[in-house]
């Protein structure tokens, strides 16, 4: 919104700054962290009235977990608006790929809500059933794949692109749009597995939408994706200021989600801030790479079906208990150590999936 202010830059001066996407961005970072901090405490207040017993805990879940009964959840919503109230205010308002990413993490989000809303109201795990939840979302996430691929360049249109293989494209035609669908949907289910311990999916995707959001501005930068030899997806540059938002929301958020949690993000942040990374990586045509890059993600669920399917078939569990973050706490492992550690993978894949932008 800011942006504007760009036209008093008459051939310099302060205003010159708005032009540029790296000072926008930092801008994001401090405005969504700020008010992270300030509102953060007020809402907690508001949720822990309002909702009584906060989110109720699985019986067959680990004993640990029952002392955090009465803890309040939809978190998810002090992320979702220090995100879009510093995404407003620091993007520019007229790019597509902006109101993507801000209406699917807003959609996922809402169903979300509507998940942890019945799960308080009902004082049960349940929730919204998962065939609703998954058909919403693929319908979010279809249109949105149609609408960021109607705007990627002729060449890229409906093109899978490869990392490591250089100008390496696999055309996907009609299916690029269900292809767009999984990942997103994918995704938004992948973290929402993963949020499972205090402070274990909030730092993960930052990481991930922090790593996504410097490829955004790659991508969407000729010199350096001609440079490094990556697609040139034009307009992706401005991702970015969303990514840096998601940060300094994320770390707003993980001052009151540090353990002991305050508030639990619940499905209302899980399933938006998965739903935006997908989103994300359709826009600048690095689907592959967010599997790298979240590959936490991708484990979490993977434990979560295979466990599953396995079941079905032997009536024999693989795992203690899934998600694999279970697993680990079955083991013996402390809560503190297993999210310190998975965070340490988390930043780690990072690094591989930053290094796919060189190694080429």
């Amino acid at each position: 919104m800011l942006y504007w202010m760009t036209q008093f830059a008459d051939g310099g001066g302060i205003f010159n700054l708005f032009k540029y996407i790296t000072f926008r961005a930092g801008c994001a970072f401090i405005t969504a962290l700020i008010f992270g901090f300030i509102f953060g405490r007020p809402l907690i207040e508001l949720l822990r009235r309002k909702q009584g017993k906060g989110q109720p805990i699985r019986e067959d879940g680990p004993q640990s977990h029952f002392s955090k009964a009465g803890t309040p959840t939809m978190g998810g919503l002090l992320i979702l608006s220090a995100l879009v109230f510093a995404t407003l205010v620091w993007a520019r308002l007229d790019n597509p790929y902006i109101w993507i990413v801000l209406l699917v993490t807003l959609a996922f989000g809402g169903i979300g809500f509507a998940d942890d809303y019945a799960k308080v109201t009902k004082q049960n795990t349940k929730g919204v059933s998962s065939r609703i939840r998954i058909i919403l979302g693929l319908v979010i996430a279809g249109l949105a794949t149609y609408a960021a691929a109607s705007f990627h360049p002729a060449g890229l249109t409906d093109q899978l692109a490869l990392p490591v293989f250089k100008n390496t494209l696999i055309n996907l035609g009609l299916f690029y749009v269900p292809f767009g669908m999984f990942v997103i949907v994918g995704s938004a289910n992948a973290v929402n597995l993963t949020d499972g311990l205090d402070g274990l999916a909030i730092m993960p995707v930052m990481i991930a939408g922090a790593t996504l959001g410097v490829i955004a501005y790659v991508v969407g930068n000729f010199n350096f994706s001609e440079y490094l030899g990556v697609h040139f997806v034009p307009g992706t540059g401005e991702i970015l200021i969303f990514a840096a938002a998601l940060f300094g929301a994320g770390l707003g958020f993980l001052w009151y989600n540090a353990p002991p949690a305050a508030v639990f993000m619940g499905d209302t942040g899980s399933l938006a801030l998965g739903g935006a990374l997908g989103a994300i990586a359709v826009c600048i045509k690095h689907e592959i790479v967010l599997a790298i890059v979240g590959g936490l993600f991708v484990v979490e669920a993977l434990s979560v079906i295979i466990q599953v399917a396995y079941y079905k078939r032997t009536k024999k569990r693989i795992f203690l208990m899934a998600p694999i973050h279970h697993h680990f706490e079955k083991r013996g492992w402390a809560e503190p150590q297993i999210v310190i550690r998975f965070w340490i993978i988390s930043l780690i894949l990072a690094m591989l999936g930053l290094a796919t932008l060189k190694v080429r």
